[in-house]
């Protein structure tokens, strides 16, 4: 690095470092008690105080350069090993590796690559521009926030609202499909004992903050990446003919029943399956305010998109389709884990003892499902309430870090599990998440919207691409696909929606369950467009604000650290140098 840009770095800093002080002699609030402070008392007395409401501190950020106000933060406890881990695990859930077995009966293996390739790259396109969103604004609620902020405050309103309200049907849902998974080995056990259990764990998970949801995060996820790399290599040795029985299956079952079907309706189908498999990458945008230095490694997470839909989908899927015939009695059961394609696909293959190894891995998954719910819907409620669009208790946050009114809000609603004492509990369910059925869809298509308004606003303000610390990369053409796209799914699921696969007349029930959502997220708009009596339908760019919120804003310093990048670059060996610049490329 030349002296000139050291020196030109020193002098930015020192400005940061008088600014620091400046602002920490004109602050008259309370800092955080130190140490010491903190372990005065008792055991229970620390844990008591641990819900109080979150005091005023001032922190550097990880370079040392910018002035950071916590009050009534939440807290940023997430290393990148818990971010990675998230971006891994957020779409591997029930999606996968159960309902699967509905999308291959009903669509056949070829629509299964057709529909997740698809949908995959539209996912890639909507997480590149979150991330870029994220790095820039780590603020709480992530994409909520953004739609209220580059949208429309009514919009971040029904998005959000959406959104937190799937979660929070999610988590029941989840409870009790691990319950059902653990009658895979004994169906006399009642399952609402086995809810409890499970129920009484997410708690003590969620007590411990963020830290606690990372750490579960890293075991958890660990467990289900082993899972779905030990089948996807059972799976290569299955189809060569190298199991038990020794039979080669190869391409078999593409050819007798077939790779599609239904025809084109049975693929359309699929995408709209795909579609909610595949939710829960956002997460790791929720997670961006509560990372020590998203600059860094969320843009780790977020390139790990590509890999994540090639490996765990797309070999996953592959396998699948070529060990299970689309039209296999087993598939057409209950949603427990006896229907899940992968165990059919192990059981079939004469293995004895593995498909119950992999049914555990299901039940690990769902926990882990069940947990991402309560963070992913405690956030969200928390920033509702930040941004005065959710009642004020939600938005409280204790002396730890955790939105304490939104953690209770989303364990209260989790006790619904215990209707699956009831006889018709499927159907009750099935009627709670029509509510916001499609909240994925919607939230991706924000997601995409808020990207294309900021990169509006901030050409608008004369301001460049190299001012941001990650673009995306694919950029206003990523978000207008994606945005296209979504609204073609939109389209799909009303066709399905109104006339079933296999049917030829509507069906209004049908229609309902699976489509509710778009009049929910409608009067959700319209409700608080009334209320508030702003009917203006999009901020102006002029209006939007692209300052407030950014973790690191000083433009000069970040041009001379860049420049700095590639002088270390220029100035070393070939082998070094390519080195740096995969160091550059993946930062």
């Amino acid at each position: 690095m030349s002296d000139t840009t050291i020196s030109k770095k020193n002098s930015v800093y020192s400005q940061d470092i008088e600014h620091l002080n400046f602002s920490k002699t004109e602050s008259n609030q309370t800092p955080y008690p130190n140490k010491h402070e903190l372990s005065e008392g008792s055991k229970w007395s620390r844990f008591r105080d641990s819900f109080k409401p979150a005091q005023v501190s001032y922190e550097l950020d990880s370079e040392g350069n910018q002035v950071i106000q916590t009050q009534g933060a939440l807290k940023r406890d997430l290393q990148s090993r818990h971010l990675q881990m998230i971006a891994i695990g957020g779409s591997i859930g029930t999606g996968l590796l159960i309902g699967l077995g509905g999308s291959l009966a009903t669509g056949g293996p070829a629509s299964l690559l057709i529909a997740w390739g698809l949908v995959g790259t539209m996912v890639f396109c909507t997480v590149h521009n979150l991330g870029e969103l994220c790095i820039e604004y780590p603020v709480n609620g992530a994409f909520s926030a953004y739609a209220t902020r580059f949208v429309d405050p009514s919009w971040g309103f029904a998005v959000g609202w959406n959104y937190a309200l799937m979660w929070l049907i999610v988590l029941p849902l989840e409870l009790v499909a691990a319950a059902l998974c653990i009658k895979y080995w004994n169906s006399d056990i009642n399952p609402v004992a086995w809810v409890g259990i499970f129920y009484i764990a997410i708690v003590i998970i969620n007590v411990f903050g963020v830290r606690g949801y990372g750490e579960a995060e890293v075991i958890l996820v660990s467990v289900k990446v082993m899972a779905i790399v030990g089948f996807i290599i059972l799976g290569v040795v299955l189809v060569c003919g190298g199991g038990p029985t020794g039979e080669f299956i190869g391409n078999r079952y593409w050819k007798n029943p077939g790779a599609f079907n239904h025809g084109f309706k049975g693929v359309c189908s699929v995408f709209v399956t795909a579609s909610y498999s595949l939710a829960g990458t956002e997460m790791v945008g929720l997670a961006a305010a509560e990372t020590r230095n998203p600059k860094t490694t969320l843009p780790k997470a977020v390139k790990q998109v590509f890999w994540r839909i090639i490996f765990f989908y797309i070999l996953s899927l592959t396998f699948i389709g070529l060990l299970v015939p689309y039209d296999s009695p087993e598939l057409l059961g209950n949603s427990g884990s006896s229907a899940s394609p992968f165990v059919i696909a192990i059981k079939s293959g004469g293995i004895k003892v593995l498909p119950s190894i992999f049914n555990a891995c299901i039940l690990i998954s769902i926990t882990s499902v069940g947990n991402g719910a309560v963070y992913g819907c405690s956030r969200t409620l928390q920033s509702l309430a930040e941004q005065s669009l959710a009642p004020k208790y939600l938005g409280y946050i204790d002396s730890k870090g955790r939105p304490l009114g939104a953690l209770l809000t989303s364990l209260g609603f989790g006790l619904l599990c215990f209707l699956s004492a009831l006889s018709n509990v499927s159907e009750v369910f099935n009627w709670m998440l029509s509510v916001s059925g499609l909240a994925t869809i919607f939230s991706w298509f924000s997601i995409n919207l808020a990207h294309w308004r900021f990169r509006g606003a901030w050409k608008q303000r004369g301001r460049t691409l190299d001012q941001l610390h990650f673009t995306s990369l694919t950029g206003i053409g990523g978000s207008i696909y994606s945005m296209a796209f979504l609204t073609l799914v939109l389209g799909v699921q009303f066709w399905i929606a109104l006339i079933p696969v296999g049917s030829s007349k509507p069906n209004a029930k049908n229609f309902f369950q699976n489509y509710l959502g778009v009049l929910v997220i409608i009067v959700f708009y319209i409700g608080h467009k009334t209320v508030t009596k702003n009917w203006k339908m999009i901020i102006s760019l002029e209006d939007i604000d692209i300052d407030t919120g950014r973790r690191f804003n000083n433009a000069e310093l970040m041009k001379l650290e860049k420049e700095s990048e590639e002088e270390v670059v220029v100035g070393e060996g070939r082998l070094r140098k390519f080195q740096n610049i995969w160091r550059l490329i993946s930062k």
